[in-house]
């Protein structure tokens, strides 16, 4: 067998392709960013044509790069971005992908709401509807673009289309089926009565095969090995919902361990052994065969800095340097006052109010570009604080947390989140977490671990330490209180806004 795992991971944005070897050294690695469309408010789509030829490219890429034969590679794993919708028309051809930053499903959620169709979900997923959930989007589609959903053959995940390109499977696994509310989490299947509940009982055949995340889902075929430097029949593994690949590559593998993610989406997760934490969050998801991942997510993490950066950063920054680092030696200047300005990061709405938006707030004349960027910075880690306290309150207990995701690679930032949050924070040495923790599920996959936890301990190194300052506990809880109460003063002012946009419905899917 093979000394090498071959990682990919499907983000809202980038694909990228890690080699490790088994020790979880990084041999070779090839990112490829890919375009999102924004046809009209609240529609956030991308095409399936460009996502795979992204692939092929980094993963052709990755391995000119390593200097190894391909032969060497023991099994590929990949992870992606959950929720979100990914088509394959009647044919099993590319048809339709949608991101998980989608929000033009706000008004049904809100329907939903109101009809109690959460209370139905709920105990049988532990999810309730939100906008970008999957059967969500499915059941707007069948709503409002009946034409498009008529040439829906299979719906599943960013991953799983990675997947099925290179294998020509049709097939998903349970930690994206669970994350998207469309599985009965207790007994890990498919489940009539959720499909009926979201209006979609007649759909169970667009649901593919189901299997565990580091089961085979297929080998990588004549065709696709021609078009990528990979050996023909290499296994490949289900894969994982990146926020759990992240965990686990993060070294997160171990029940009470907690992870958070400062990505596209901001992510806080506790490992538990059963389908339930004690009271209500706002998703949970399958983590291996046995256990379960307890989640407060929104789409109001990392992205707000991402998109500072985009329109108003870029080219401020000496050559060849980040941009983003940069922008955080800016903040690092500022010494945390009273009257900093606040910021909400609500850039794709939040996780209760799809109508909310982003924004600054208190700015004063002597207020600086730093200024500016450490409010943007505090308040994605106030966002998280809500979550983890709401984790808290559902009866999580955790002492300590690892940080991953582009949040992480900031020698300010996580600073920031173990001030905010009063709890050590740490670092893993890599960068690719997502990728790293599909790799392990690979070699779990093929047998060259018993397990995921022996996989992490095996292939996951941490780096760094971050200890919270006590002397800023204070000044923190009293920023946070006023970060909340502007957000419960302007929500009704960002639906106001809301209904002012041209309506989602009125553009084409």
């Amino acid at each position: 067998m093979g000394d090498y795992l071959l990682g990919l991971d499907a983000g809202n944005t980038v694909i990228k392709a890690v080699i490790f070897d088994r020790a979880g050294r990084e041999v070779a690695h090839a990112g490829e960013e890919g375009h999102s469309r924004m046809p009209c408010p609240g529609h956030v789509e991308r095409d399936l044509g460009e996502l795979w030829a992204n692939a092929k490219r980094v993963i052709r890429t990755c391995l000119d790069r390593s200097g190894i034969a391909a032969a060497d590679i023991a099994a590929i794993g990949c992870a992606g971005h959950g929720n979100g919708l990914y088509a394959l028309d009647r044919n099993g051809e590319p048809f339709l992908g949608i991101q998980s930053l989608d929000t033009r499903a706000t008004g049904l959620v809100e329907e939903w709401a109101a009809d109690a169709v959460g209370d139905r979900t709920y105990p049988i997923a532990r999810q309730r509807p939100w906008p970008s959930q999957t059967p969500t989007l499915l059941a707007w589609l069948k709503r409002h673009r009946p034409e498009v959903f008529q040439r829906i053959g299979t719906v599943f995940y960013s991953k799983d289309f990675v997947v099925n390109r290179l294998t020509g499977e049709r097939v998903s696994e349970m930690s994206d089926m669970s994350g998207a509310g469309l599985l009965d989490l207790a007994v890990r299947r498919y489940d009539r009565r959720l499909m009926e509940a979201y209006g979609l009982g007649d759909c169970m055949d667009l649901l593919p095969r189901l299997i565990e995340s580091a089961d085979i889902a297929g080998r990588v075929t004549e065709e696709v090995a021609a078009e990528t430097g990979l050996a023909a029949g290499t296994p490949v593994v289900a894969g994982l919902f990146d926020v759990v690949a992240s965990a686990l590559g993060s070294g997160v593998s171990r029940t009470g361990s907690a992870s958070i993610i400062a990505g596209t989406w901001s992510i806080n997760q506790v490992i538990i052994d059963g389908p339930d934490l004690g009271g209500p969050v706002f998703m949970s998801s399958t983590f291996d065969r046995r256990r379960y991942m307890a989640m407060e997510n929104s789409a109001t993490s990392a992205a707000n800095l991402e998109w500072l950066v985009r329109e108003f950063f870029y080219g401020e920054h000496a050559e060849g340097a980040s941009p983003f680092d940069a922008c955080c030696a800016l903040a690092a200047e500022i010494q945390p006052a009273a009257d900093d300005p606040l910021y909400h990061p609500y850039l794709y709405g939040a996780q209760q109010d799809g109508h909310a938006r982003a924004g600054f707030y208190g700015i004063a004349g002597w207020h600086t570009k730093g200024h500016m960027i450490r409010a943007l910075l505090e308040g994605v880690a106030f966002g998280h604080r809500q979550h983890v306290e709401t984790l808290r309150g559902a009866g999580a207990t955790f002492d300590q947390a690892v940080l991953s995701g582009g949040g992480s690679r900031s020698r300010l930032w996580p600073q920031i989140f173990a001030d905010v949050l009063g709890v050590p924070v740490s670092v893993a040495i890599s960068r690719e977490t997502g990728a790293l923790g599909a790799a392990i599920a690979a070699g779990t996959g093929v047998g060259l671990f018993a397990d995921f936890t022996e996989g992490a301990d095996a292939m996951v190194r941490i780096d760094r330490h971050y200890r919270p300052n006590a002397a800023l506990a204070g000044h923190y809880d009293r920023r946070y209180a006023l970060y909340n109460d502007i957000a419960e003063a302007m929500a009704p002012l960002w639906r106001r806004l809301s209904a002012a946009a041209p309506t989602a419905t009125g553009a084409a899917a």
